[in-house]
Order: structure tokens, then C-alpha cells, then sequence
């Protein structure tokens, strides 16, 4: 294991990784981010969530090639997007999107490709029913990914989060062998990283996010 990363350093340093060498995972640390999924907790302690740990070449390229062409449609409008950005704002999305091309390219490359999948007959979706985009279910599934993320950064393992492969997910449930009624929801390719990797990230400060007691009143 790397030397030891306390949470709130490993929260405030999880960045997106999507520089990877293709070296192989120590298999104990990637056990050890394994064992951090399983750790999540879920809705009833179900764990309605498994995950396929693609570390076969052909089948990482394999997913490597449907991802090619999902990132290159998504990406067209992310850079339409550039155009309202000035100065070092659109100088960092320009950097994330250069990272991200690179991952597009050898997103089959990833020496493992974590695929987390879920199964809705074991989970208490109680938003399915609302006028609106339903959510619910990932409360019991993305609590283990971003446990395995912290795990990630923990052990000096470079990772990054898309959905984009969901697109393609009657091939890539193909590919797999995944079961009705199982369906993919997250896929991390990670690796060791090129470069330094994690680091310190940007994100809104609490005073954006938070209410007290109510919408809109100020958190201090």
C-alpha cells in the first residue's frame, strides 16, 4: 500500500485520471479497492451491485472500441461549449478535454476496466413513480464506486468515472456475458498514472451548496 492518505485528503484529491500506464495492477492493491467497494453501504444492506473486473487485452479493447466513438460524439458538443469560455476557464476545459481525448483513444488500454453493474429487482427505487428523472436507485450503487475511487487514490492508482459506455450497453452486456436482469451503471478504467495524477481539485464552496434550514438561506 501507498503511504497513507487521510479521507478528507483523499476526497479533496480525487482528481480525474485518465493518463494511464498500462502496467499491471499490484494485484493486493486492486484486492484492497475491491474490498472498499464491498464496504458501501446500500438500501437494506442488499448490495443490489456486482462488478466485472476486465483485465483480458481483448476484451478491454474490445470496450476500448465502443467507447472510441461514444466519447467522439459527447465531446463535439463539449467543445461548442468552449466558445462561452475566456481565459484560464476555457484554458482548463481545454486541458480536461485533451485528457479526455487521450482516454478515448486508450480507454482499452487501462490495465483493468471496472465495470459496475445493477440489478432493479433487488433494489427499492421509490422515486420510480415521480414526474421526473428517477435517481433513487443509486443511492444503493454509486456509494460503492466512489468507495472504490477513494481506495483508488488511496493506493496510488489513477482512475476516472464515466457512463458513457451505458450507451452501448447491449453490446457491452454482449461482451461481458452479463445476465438479465443485470444493467451496467459506472465504468473506471484505472491504472497507474502518467505524470503526478491526483491532486488538488476544483470544485463550488460550501456556501453554494448548502441551505440552512431551508432553500436558499445562507450556511455559514
Amino acid at each position: 500500500m501507498s503511504d497513507e492518505v487521510g479521507l478528507y485528503e483523499a476526497m479533496s484529491t480525487l482528481r480525474a485520471v485518465r493518463r494511464l500506464r498500462p502496467d499491471p495492477i499490484e494485484p493486493g492493491a486492486l484486492m484492497r479497492i475491491l474490498q472498499a467497494a464491498a464496504w458501501a453501504p446500500s438500501g437494506g444492506n442488499v448490495q443490489p451491485w456486482r462488478v466485472v473486473v476486465v483485465q483480458d487485452p481483448a476484451t478491454r479493447q474490445g470496450l476500448g472500441d465502443l467507447y472510441r466513438p461514444e466519447w467522439a460524439s459527447y465531446s463535439k458538443g463539449a467543445r461548442r461549449g468552449l466558445e462561452r469560455l475566456q481565459g484560464e476557464a476555457r484554458a482548463k476545459q481545454e486541458r480536461m478535454l485533451k485528457a479526455a481525448d487521450h482516454l478515448g483513444e486508450h480507454f482499452g488500454d487501462a490495465p483493468v476496466i471496472l465495470v459496475f453493474c445493477f440489478n432493479p429487482e433487488h433494489m427499492a427505487i421509490t422515486d420510480a413513480d415521480l414526474p421526473r428523472a428517477s435517481v433513487v436507485g443509486g443511492g444503493s450503487v454509486y456509494p460503492a464506486v466512489q468507495n472504490c475511487m477513494l481506495a483508488c487514490r488511496a493506493e496510488g492508482v489513477g482512475c476516472t468515472l464515466t457512463t458513457l459506455l451505458c450507451q452501448q450497453e447491449d453490446a457491452v452486456r454482449s461482451l461481458l456475458q452479463i445476465p438479465d436482469p443485470w444493467y451496467t451503471c459506472a465504468f473506471l478504467p484505472i491504472g497507474y498514472p502518467v505524470g503526478r495524477g491526483h491532486g488538488p481539485i476544483s470544485r463550488r464552496p460550501v456556501s453554494k451548496l448548502a441551505f440552512l434550514d431551508g432553500w436558499g438561506n445562507e450556511f455559514q
